[in-house]
C-alpha cells in the first residue's frame, strides 16, 4: 500500500499520514496556539485553574524559598501535552521575581550546547527545559553536576592532552518538563527537589478555563455553551481553548455571536469533534475495529492498514485517548473494542461468537 495516497476505509475517505499537529483535538501546540496562549496564560498561581494538589504543593515550595531568600528547588513537571507545564514554569519565574530562559531537550545535542546556556544564566534565573527526556546523554551527565553543585567541567583540547576546567555557576532553578517521565534516568530524577505529575482536567475545571479565556478573547459565552465545549475537550485546556476559538468563529458567522450549547454543538459537528471529543481519526479506528473485525482482537498493523494510516499514527495519535476513554483495550492478542465503543457508534455487538476465536486468530498478529 502507498501510504501517501488517500485511502478509502470503513469510516469513509481518509488522508494518509495524519499529523497530531493537524488535528483540532491534538494536544500539541501549533503556531496559532503559541501566539494565543501567550495572551491567555495566567500570570500567578492564584490565577491558574485546576491542578489543585500541584498548585498547593508548588506554592509551599516557592513561598519557603522566598522566605529563605534562596533560589527555589529544581522542579520536574510531568504529564500529557497541553496541561500547562510551560505556563507553570513561567509562573514559577514570576512568583520568584526571576527571569526565565526557555529551551528544549532536542535543541541540546552536545554538552557544549548546555554549557553555553548554563554559563550565561543570571543568579536565581529559571531555566525551563521542555522535553527534558530527549536530551543527549553527554548533556544529561553534565546537567547532573550543574543541578547538584552549580558547577560544570568544560573540556578543553582533545585526546590525552584534554583538560577539564571547572566553571562555577550562579544558583539557578531548573524546571524540567516531560511527557515521558519513565524515560528519565533515576540519577536525573533524583536531583529534582520537587516532582509533580499533572492530571487531565475535570469538565468543571475546563468550564472555568473556557469562561476565563472567553473573557480575555471578548467572547460572549453562556454557561451551557462552555459546558458543551468542555465535554469535547479531552480533559486538556489547550484543546478547550482551541475549540473555543473555532466555536467563536462559527458563532460570529452563523449565529448572533453568542456561544450557546446549540451553537457550540453545531460548530463542533462541523469540525467533526463529537460529544466525547473523538475526531475523524478516532472514529475511523473504532469503526474499522467494529465493522471489519467484529470488535477484535485485531493486530495493530492490520488495524492501521484498515484505516489507511501508519502503524505509529494509530498507536501514538489515536489509541491513547481511546484507551483512556474506555473505548478500546490493548490485549496480548490484539486490540479489542469495549461495550462503550459499540454504544458510542450506535452499533450492536454480534450476538453469535461461535467460531470467532478461529477468525480472530487471523487478525491477532
Amino acid at each position: 500500500m502507498n501510504w501517501d495516497e488517500p485511502t478509502e476505509t470503513a469510516a469513509g475517505p481518509l488522508q494518509g499520514g495524519t499529523d497530531e499537529r493537524d488535528r483540532l483535538v491534538g494536544p500539541d501546540a501549533d503556531g496559532e496556539d503559541t501566539a494565543v496562549e501567550a495572551a491567555l496564560r495566567p500570570k500567578d498561581l492564584a490565577e491558574f485553574v485546576g491542578q489543585e494538589r500541584v498548585r498547593e504543593q508548588l506554592d509551599l515550595v516557592l513561598r519557603a524559598a522566598r522566605a529563605r531568600g534562596a533560589t527555589a528547588d529544581h522542579v520536574l513537571l510531568s504529564g500529557a501535552p497541553g496541561l500547562g507545564k510551560t505556563t507553570l514554569s513561567m509562573i514559577i519565574a514570576a512568583e520568584m521575581g526571576a527571569p526565565i530562559r526557555i529551551t528544549s531537550g532536542p535543541a541540546i545535542q552536545h554538552a557544549g550546547d548546555l554549557a553555553a546556556i548554563l554559563s550565561s544564566l543570571q543568579e536565581g534565573e529559571v531555566l525551563f527545559l521542555d522535553e527534558i527526556h530527549r536530551m543527549s546523554r553527554p548533556a544529561e551527565e553534565m546537567l547532573y553536576m550543574a543541578m547538584e553543585d552549580f558547577r560544570v567541567d568544560v573540556i578543553v583540547g582533545k585526546g590525552p592532552g584534554a583538560t577539564a576546567i571547572p566553571l562555577e555557576l550562579p544558583p539557578f532553578t531548573l524546571v524540567g518538563a516531560t511527557t515521558r517521565a519513565g524515560l528519565l534516568p533515576p540519577p536525573l530524577r533524583d536531583r529534582f527537589g520537587f516532582t509533580a505529575h499533572m492530571e487531565f482536567y475535570a469538565p468543571g475545571e475546563l468550564e472555568r478555563v473556557i469562561h476565563r479565556s472567553a473573557g480575555l478573547l471578548d467572547v460572549h459565552i453562556e454557561a451551557d455553551g462552555a459546558a458543551e465545549i468542555a465535554g469535547r475537550s479531552r480533559g486538556t485546556p489547550r484543546i478547550a481553548n482551541r475549540l473555543l476559538r473555532r466555536v467563536r468563529d462559527y458563532a460570529q458567522v452563523k449565529a448572533d455571536g453568542v456561544v450557546t450549547r446549540e451553537t457550540a454543538a453545531q460548530a463542533l459537528d462541523v469540525y467533526e469533534v463529537d460529544v466525547r471529543g473523538l475526531d475523524r481519526l478516532d472514529r475511523a479506528v473504532l469503526t474499522a475495529l467494529l465493522k471489519l473485525f467484529g470488535g477484535g482482537p485485531v493486530g495493530l498493523s492490520t488495524l492501521a492498514v484498515a484505516v489507511g494510516e501508519e502503524r505509529e499514527t494509530v498507536e501514538e495519535v489515536a489509541e491513547p485517548f481511546l484507551v483512556r476513554e474506555g473505548l478500546l483495550a490493548r490485549t496480548p492478542r490484539g486490540r479489542i473494542a469495549t461495550p462503550a465503543a459499540w454504544a458510542h457508534l450506535g452499533l450492536t455487538p454480534p450476538h453469535q461468537q461461535a467460531g470467532g476465536a478461529g477468525q480472530q486468530g487471523l487478525f491477532g498478529a
